[in-house]
């Protein structure tokens, strides 16, 4: 039994259970604090890391614990800032990304060395060290950006992509003048570090998605997943400094090697932004405040000068780079506050520089005192530089995300009253998960609506345990995504009529229906269900196999019928596509005529950010065969199909269920029957005239 008396509370805390235990209060309380007086949260943990630290009251150290945990949010920031940017916009921003990434690092090294040396008397290697560490800067913000969810904005995608650039030349130069001061630079020197980066790099960006694909394809616990990504997470990371550079550096590469293999709306995702938000990056940002020392205010002028100029430098040069970048792509001014914001923040790499230089000893003076390549009063500027500019650019970012979030909030057309409602039909344990995933992806960003999940019983009553123990399995699926699933449990004696009334009375827009279990006959390939269901239902209608988990595949092979185009449905499943498309990163390879191309390349084009589309030709449905040689085992093979009577209906079709089971069986596809007039109005007449001119 533990007494009260044998407890320590003497400072600095030593009881592990009382440092966490306040540690964990201050992650809960100082956000709420702050909110309240509109002042960010991140700034709250820093100031609360400034009071609680060494240079504070002094409750606790930043021992080896605080370092630890405060590395690996920084890490984690590193690595969500690549696993949540949209590939597609950093391939279109690429350029911009390098403009940007030049600007930002060459305006502060020139100004920043120009004043080391002439204004405070610095040599030029000490100059030149000190520069870099304006140049270089830390996505701190990032949070801010992605909790208004505009991670993948122009703005944030550009910004992220020129930070990497800025770190990598920041840390080269670091690893210049440090070789330097020690006699190793050379040629030896510069092919060791390009050779040692370029196998880092095919490390990473070849073996590790190899890798990620074989693992989520074995093990889908979500445990086991979670571990896997932190795993190569750390892994990147000490690959990168075995190659020479920051492990910064390797967990932002690592995100970005295994993003299209966590899509921004799975569970997994869900998790990663769950434990980040809630323990690691709290804890670097607490981190960073236990570094600050006030003190130095009054240590005397030689550091206050340093400061000052430290402080106007790092803010000057980055607002100049984010005000250049505006000019040259004529981006607005939230984008180019979103930008100076993002770039403005310095802890990670200027930590690594101040340090490195600090530790180096050029030579002794008379009295045994060690003259340093960057002194005691730039490390003390520095601790300055972080607080200053992590309060700048939280301030920043808040602002223009919010201005942007605003600005991305486009209404749709005032005609469409009728809301998007998906329904997953249900009828097996074994994909029910897949088809979930599936529905997550479709659902239009912001709908309000909730998912639907039925299960139709048997008048009897025989298949109560099972459907309670689907419905629990869904449930549990969409709340690790943070989306409400709606149970509907119908008994009926006619399992078709079930799914039909409840499509109905629910008024589903969208149907997801698995293929049945015993598809194995070409007259028994969709059961008497989705038969009936088709027959009677002209909603957009989804029929899917999933043969492995949709982040594993590598693109999407649509085909398309001739005249899709000109029935009711053709703009709504190529959305539905596009959702897929957005959230997964995979590529459409699209095959149909050359009016249906058209068609759909113009809708593309129309969207914000339109998705990557190779179009192919494909007009003889009789040579369906061809995608044999077109569809790889790790494609999502689509499918869009018609029903009989319907303009883009062709005999051809009735052949889908041979070539399928014959030609795909270890393939994932869709087939989509696409929303059509209903038989009953008398628009469809004319239609069915048309069917029979045309074919």
């Amino acid at each position: 039994m533990i007494l009260l008396s044998d407890l320590d509370f003497s400072l600095p805390l030593k009881n592990p259970v009382v440092i966490f235990s306040l540690v964990l209060f201050i992650i809960l309380f100082a956000p709420i604090l702050f909110n309240k007086i509109r002042v960010p949260h991140i700034i709250g943990l820093i100031l609360a890391g400034v009071v609680i630290g060494p240079y504070g009251l002094n409750l606790l150290l930043r021992d080896s614990s605080i370092v630890l945990f405060g590395t690996v949010g920084l890490l984690y920031i590193m690595f969500t800032a690549g696993l949540e940017i949209d590939l597609e916009e950093f391939k279109k921003n690429r350029i911009k990304s390098l403009v940007f990434g030049l600007y930002t690092f060459a305006l502060p090294m020139l100004l920043g060395s120009l004043a080391g040396y002439y204004v405070l008397g610095f040599s030029w290697p000490s100059a030149v060290l000190l520069a870099s560490m304006f140049a270089s800067h830390t996505l701190l913000a990032y949070p801010i950006a992605s909790k208004y969810g505009i991670s993948r904005v122009r703005a944030v995608t550009l910004t992220i992509g020129g930070t990497i650039i800025t770190d990598i030349l920041a840390l080269l130069v670091l690893a210049a003048i440090a070789g330097s001061t020690k006699g190793e630079i050379g040629s030896a020197f510069w092919i060791r570090l390009a050779v040692s980066s370029l196998l880092f790099g095919a490390i990473v960006f070849l073996l590790f998605p190899i890798v990620a694909r074989w693992f989520f394809k074995k093990f889908d616990d979500s445990i086991s997943q979670y571990i896997f990504v932190l795993a190569m997470v750390f892994l990147g990371s000490f690959l990168a400094e075995v190659a020479g550079l920051e492990a910064i550096i390797g967990a932002f590469l690592a995100g970005l090697a295994l993003n299209r293999f966590i899509p921004h709306s799975s569970p997994l995702m869900n998790r990663i932004e769950f434990v980040g938000s809630a323990f690691f990056i709290p804890f670097f940002l607490i981190s960073v405040g236990m570094l600050v020392d006030f003190s130095v205010l009054v240590k005397g002028w030689g550091a206050l000068r340093v400061a000052g100029v430290m402080i106007v430098l790092a803010v000057l040069t980055k607002f100049l780079a984010a005000w250049l970048t505006q000019k040259t792509f004529k981006l607005s001014q939230p984008e180019r506050q979103m930008i100076f914001g993002l770039s403005t923040a310095r802890v990670g790499a200027t930590l690594a520089v101040v340090l490195v230089g600090y530790n180096i000893i050029l030579r002794e003076t008379e009295a045994g005192e060690p003259i340093r390549l960057l002194s005691e009063d730039v490390l003390n500027g520095t601790i300055l530089m972080i607080l200053v500019t992590c309060t700048i650019s939280s301030f920043t970012v808040e602002k223009a995300a919010r201005a942007i979030a605003l600005s991305e909030e486009t209404p749709g057309p005032a005609d469409e009253n009728e809301p998007e409602r998906i329904l997953i039909s249900l009828g097996y344990t074994h994909n029910a998960t897949d088809l979930v995933d599936l529905a997550v992806m479709l659902k239009p960003k912001g709908s309000p609506e909730p998912l639907y999940a039925l299960n139709v019983i048997d008048d009897e009553g025989s298949g109560r345990n099972a459907s309670k123990k689907i419905m629990e399995q869904v449930i549990k699926q969409g709340a690790a995504t943070d989306n409400e699933i709606l149970p509907l449990v119908r008994f009926d004696l006619n399992i078709g009529n079930g799914i039909i009334y409840s499509i109905k009375e629910h008024g589903i827009t969208d149907v997801i229906i698995g293929l049945h279990q015993h598809a194995g006959s070409e007259d028994n390939f969709f059961g008497p269900v989705v038969e009936q269901v088709l027959q009677r239902v002209f909603k957009t209608i989804l029929v899917y196999k999933p043969a492995q988990p949709l982040n594993t595949l590598k693109r999407m092979v649509v085909t398309v019928p001739r005249n899709a185009e000109y029935e009711e449905g053709f703009f709504h499943w190529f959305n539905r596509l596009y959702l897929i498309s957005r959230e997964t990163g995979l590529p459409l390879h699209i095959f149909a005529g050359a009016h249906t191309i058209e068609s759909i390349r113009h809708h593309n084009s129309r969207k914000a950010s339109p998705v990557e589309i190779v179009f192919q030709p494909f007009t003889h449905w009789d040579e369906f065969l061809v995608f044999t040689r077109e569809v790889k085992v790790n494609d999502l093979f689509i499918i869009v199909s018609s029903r009989r009577g319907y303009l883009s209906y062709s005999r051809e079709l009735e052949k889908l269920p041979y070539y399928l089971m014959k030609y795909f069986a270890d393939n994932s596809y869709i087939i989509v029957y696409p929303e059509q007039m209903e038989p009953d109005k008398p628009d469809n007449f004319n239609r069915q005239d048309a069917n029979v001119q045309v074919f």
